[in-house]
């Protein structure tokens, strides 16, 4: 099951976990630890990280570009 999570959203400081790229998923774990992943590890691994996510937090959207 995943929930919203409360934590502070993502910022340039954040870095995934795989590749050191900027993070713009954020999984917090049932027991309480986090994974960050960049849109692109995070989209490779997305069924499983949902399955096992007690919150996963997705802010890929501030990666479209605006008009």
């Amino acid at each position: 099951m995943t929930g919203t999570t409360t934590k502070p959203t993502l910022t340039n400081l954040d870095r995934c976990d795989r590749c050191g790229a900027q993070a713009y998923v954020r999984v917090v774990l049932p027991g309480g630890g986090e994974l960050l992943f960049c849109r692109h590890h995070a989209k490779s691994h997305d069924s499983k990280l949902r399955a096992l996510a007690a919150e996963y937090h997705d802010e890929t959207d501030k990666l479209t570009i605006s008009p």
